[in-house]
């Protein structure tokens, strides 16, 4: 993998200290880019409230009780950027519930719209801390989790703002049910190997690869993002790295 430091502009979320504010699905947008035209403004406003997951309210006893009837399981995605992967995988799958956790407005604006347009109803969203949501949710209710292409915080004094900690892996090893999964993509070899690193040591996950093609390559049916299509066209290799919950 070739190592380059992410453009400003090739993910939705720039560098900032703390969660977006959320209230009662109300979205306060820290992070904002370019100013939203009138219809995403709207969705934000009308839209997002009915789709939020409000972390004030307790728990359900179960992830699936946020959504309509027939969803079996549940996964979530942090920080879905332009929501391509998302989409894809809503689409793809009806009868799993999606939860997206993306704190960047402009994002959560551009799935808004995608969810509009396709009529999509097994999404559900999170404009705030994805750690926060780990905690909320009760234990063994999601049967994956994604992290793709997050921000790499490459400066080693900004390494404890990378989602993946020590902390977050206890976290997600609550979370994710027994066989479930942990999947993470990245064309920065530093924090594939901080992340390996970090997996590696929790005894609750095993890395699936048996052979050097099982990381390098994408998983079957796996949705490129914009973001990757990018450093794929710019010759940065991405990892494909896949956890199990023991």
């Amino acid at each position: 993998m070739i190592s380059a430091p992410r453009d400003a502009g090739d993910h939705e979320a720039p560098p900032d200290d703390g969660a977006v504010a959320h209230s009662r699905g109300a979205f306060f947008g820290r992070r904002k880019g370019h100013k939203l035209r009138s219809h995403q403004a709207d969705l934000v406003d009308n839209l997002l409230p009915h789709l939020a997951v409000d972390i004030n309210a307790p728990a359900p006893d179960r992830l699936t009780e946020l959504f309509d009837d027939g969803i079996e399981h549940v996964r979530l995605e942090i920080g879905f950027g332009g929501g391509e992967h998302l989409i894809a995988e809503a689409q793809a799958f009806p009868n799993v519930g999606f939860i997206g956790c993306e704190p960047y407005v402009n994002g959560m604006a551009k799935i808004l719209t995608q969810i509009e347009a396709r009529n999509v109803g097994n999404v559900r969203l999170f404009a705030g801390d994805a750690a926060e949501l780990l905690a909320w949710a009760p234990a063994r209710s999601l049967a994956r989790i994604d992290l793709i292409h997050p921000d790499p915080w490459p400066k080693r004094r900004h390494w404890k703002r990378r989602f993946v900690q020590d902390a977050t892996v206890a976290a997600m090893a609550r979370i994710i049910k027994f066989g479930g999964e942990f999947r993470f993509v990245s064309d920065i070899d530093d924090y594939c190997a901080w992340t390996l690193a970090h997996l590696m040591r929790a005894p609750e996950f095993a890395w699936l690869a048996e052979r050097a093609i099982d990381w390098q390559s994408p998983w079957p049916d796996y949705t490129m993002t914009r973001y990757g299509a990018k450093a794929e066209r710019e010759g940065r290799k991405a990892a494909y790295l896949r956890f199990r919950r023991l």
